[in-house]
């Protein structure tokens, strides 16, 4: 049994319980509303993760033996996309909801040996890729909604902490698709809230800040993870300070997010 996929899941389960319970309290009247991701409304956040849940939910399905009917991605998005904002929201709490059921339900043998063929990767990977990958994204992408409804919204720290884990580990490759480390002119070292970034000809995260920084970044343990996913932007910046020999524009640069 992976420990991490295990704490991945749990802490996909928080966000999603997170998520809800914020949207009953405040998300009524606020779907329309301008979200943390770009141009996206946040009923638009939620309709790209109901619909990855959908998407992402048949692999892990499939490998564990269930039979799972066949449609496009396209198809599916354009489902989602065609839908009213409070169906958007009504529907990504069930479909998130039943991609955890569905891991949940996974037996420790099970997420020991699955291996997940997620359609866009080289080979099958462990449940952990998998579930690693899910969290990447809802991390992200619930924290574009949930500072709508909340501006001192932060990644939660139990994400944060797996994803560290994740984005040193099997989930590296991550940072050869989003970062761009040729917009600094030479290499950098960043200490971050448990975390160090190195950035040379590519881009390496680690458990532990460098001994030697270039610059420190300062806040809480879900600042690094908006940073590496380009969401440590203004106006989401008033909780953290960077000193040191880079900035904040510099950064972004790097890390353009998605």
């Amino acid at each position: 049994m992976s420990e991490l996929a295990d704490r991945t899941i749990a802490a996909l389960r928080t966000e999603h319980d997170t998520l809800v319970a914020l949207l009953a309290e405040r998300g009524d009247g606020k779907l329309t509303a301008p979200s943390g991701a770009g141009e996206w409304t946040v009923a638009q956040v939620l309709s790209h993760l109901g619909s990855g849940a959908e998407i992402g939910r048949a692999p892990i399905a499939r490998a564990a033996g269930e039979s799972v009917p066949a449609e496009t991605n396209q198809e599916i998005w354009a489902r989602w996309d065609a839908a009213a904002p409070a169906d958007q929201a009504a529907g990504f709490v069930a479909s998130n909801a039943r991609w955890l059921e569905t891991v949940e339900a996974l037996t420790p043998e099970q997420r020991s040996s699955l291996k997940i063929d997620m359609g866009f990767l080289p080979e099958p990977v462990p449940l952990e890729t998998a579930v690693g990958l899910r969290l990447n994204e809802v991390a992200n992408h619930t924290w574009d909604v949930r500072v709508a409804l909340d501006p001192e919204a932060e990644v939660l720290p139990e994400s944060a902490a797996a994803l560290v884990e994740l984005l040193a580990g099997p989930l590296s490759f991550l940072l050869g698709w989003v970062a761009k480390p040729a917009e600094l002119p030479g290499p950098a070292a960043l200490a971050a809230p448990g975390a160090g970034v190195l950035i040379d000809d590519k881009v390496t995260l680690t458990t532990t800040p460098p001994a030697a920084p270039t610059a420190t970044l300062t806040g809480a343990p879900g600042a690094v993870i908006r940073l590496l996913n380009g969401r440590l932007k203004a106006p989401f910046t008033a909780n953290v300070t960077l000193e040191g020999a880079l900035t904040l524009p510099d950064l972004g640069r790097v890390f353009p997010g998605f």
